[in-house]
């Protein structure tokens, strides 16, 4: 193939430079262009250079792409199970590193680096961006700004309630339920699904309807697929009318890629959204939501309790919601004087709800429970917080299924202020800002939500001047956040046990 040029994209690993030296020594093609998603070792450009004898390369470019951008403001790298117990595994620590730093230098960004004092996790990976920011200096000797950027690194075992609870706004409730796995939904389960709408994709950058839509509410949703659906049905017969001139053929070629990418995105949405009702519907979802937000922001045990109790009396409950509503109950009223989480176990098992996940209630507290945590979930931190929340309670709130505010909210929030403590949340190294930061990564280790995303989304919206980047090791729903758990090795307690304080993980 000698007429053909090749572009190779790759991730600059041993084996990809291994296979690439290969490749140079029997070239199948007349030229390479050669890009590495990341910085690449003088060792390696020095072993591609002579296993490149046919002088075949005709560039080699470090393109730093290293991760997934998600939404504009939000990335991803895709690692599920970054931790054991409560320490890096080693191989994720190192792309999380590559990861994290190829973000940085796509932003052209030095930062001074903050995290969170509770997690080994977050300082560790603090030392390691430092590392390779202090080697590479070279790379990241941009123009200063007035004030300097600041990458604040956080601890997914900190809010262990916010993957856990169902979600309301489109993205977020797509994830949730369908699951979005690089903008692709995998529909090929849906109920009498057509063959072109087994996979669909969900980019804002290319569907409009998505990108005006993907933060609003799921009541917002359906009107506003009924004023598509209607915008299309006014279309649809002018693109049918008979083609008697060529006139009437001239246009109807030059709109019929606009109508049939609208045809595309309407028959995709009614599909996705139809699907979520469904879901919504069969599942009892209202219901056991307002309880899970209950859970997550009031504080009343015996309401919330007998709420519990009762739904895992429904048949309609899943098994999974049955878990996550147990779940909550545990992080939330873990030391309680009234804790009746051994009676809830066994309301689980009686109902048939598999030991896997009677076990990982357990596994869930000793992840992201009380003495793990390094910031109080769950009642107000000081006057203004308590204020605050009484005039919530006085004012009702304006919809019941999204009352919770991920904790990253107020941590975000006390940071634009210029508020958030140094005892919790320490600098590397001497230096620190002086004035409040405008330019602001946050990367949470254990991975990020869509609920997540709207709150800096917001933030963003609410506070000009101010740019925050959301990233984690992936982006989680209930399910993911689940296995994330697991894989990290909390595989939780035998579910009959009594009702005894987290042993520390094994491999702490």
């Amino acid at each position: 193939m000698k007429h053909l040029k090749a572009i190779c994209f790759l991730r600059p690993t041993k084996e990809n430079v291994e296979y690439l030296i290969q490749e140079l020594r029997r070239p199948k093609y007349s030229i390479y262009f050669i890009y590495f998603s990341n910085v690449i070792s003088k060792s390696d450009i020095k072993s591609l250079a002579e296993a490149d004898e046919q002088e075949v390369v005709a560039e080699v470019q470090e393109f730093y792409g290293d991760y997934i951008a998600v939404n504009p403001h939000v990335f991803s790298l895709n690692l599920l199970g970054c931790c054991q117990g409560r320490n890096w595994d080693p191989a994720q620590l190192a792309r999380t590193t590559q990861g994290l730093t190829a973000l940085l230098l796509s932003l052209k960004k030095c930062p001074m680096i903050r995290y969170q004092l509770s997690s080994e996790p977050a300082k560790r990976l603090a030392e390691c961006v430092k590392q390779v920011i202090t080697k590479e200096y070279e790379l990241f000797d941009f123009r200063r700004t007035e004030v300097p950027p600041l990458l604040l690194i956080l601890d997914r075992s900190d809010d262990a309630i916010t993957p856990l609870l169902n979600q309301w706004t489109y993205q977020a409730m797509v994830h949730e339920l369908l699951g979005i796995n690089n903008n692709r939904i995998d529909l090929s389960r849906v109920p009498g699904i057509s063959k072109d709408l087994r996979e669909v994709v969900l980019s804002a950058e290319n569907d409009e309807f998505y990108a005006n839509n993907m933060y609003l509410n799921f009541a917002e949703i359906g009107s506003n697929i009924k004023n598509l659906m209607e915008d299309f049905q006014k279309r649809k017969p002018k693109e049918q009318q008979k083609l008697e001139s060529i006139a009437d053929m001239k246009a109807f070629v030059e709109n019929y890629p606009q109508f049939k990418k609208m045809s595309g995105t309407v028959s995709k949405h009614v599909t996705v959204v139809g699907e979520l009702s469904r879901l919504v519907a069969e599942r009892n979802l209202l219901e056991v939501s307002e309880v899970e937000q209950e859970l997550a922001c009031q504080n009343d045990h015996s309401s919330a309790l007998q709420n519990v109790r009762r739904l895992l009396q429904n048949p309609k409950v899943t098994e999974l919601d049955a878990a996550r509503l147990v779940m909550l109950y545990a992080l939330h009223y873990e030391r309680h004087s009234s804790n009746s989480l051994p009676g809830l176990l066994t309301d689980l098992r009686n109902r048939g709800v598999s030991d896997r996940y009677r076990k990982l209630v357990s596994a869930v507290v000793e992840y992201g429970g009380k003495r793990v945590r390094g910031s109080d979930l769950f009642s107000p931190k000081d006057a203004v917080a308590i204020t605050k929340q009484f005039l919530k309670g006085l004012k009702g709130v304006e919809n019941v299924y999204t009352q919770h505010q991920p904790l990253l909210q107020e941590t975000l929030d006390q940071l634009i202020k210029g508020k958030l403590k140094d005892s919790q949340f320490p600098y590397l190294g001497p230096n620190t800002l002086r004035d409040r930061p405008q330019d602001i990564i946050v990367f949470i280790i254990g991975g990020a939500t869509y609920e997540e995303a709207l709150a800096v989304y917001n933030l963003n919206r609410t506070n000009p001047g101010v740019r925050i980047v959301l990233g984690g090791t992936t982006i989680h729903n209930t399910k993911s956040f689940l296995e994330e758990v697991t894989a990290a090795g909390f595989r939780g307690r035998s579910t009959e046990s009594s009702q005894a304080p987290p042993r520390p993980s094994s491999r702490r």
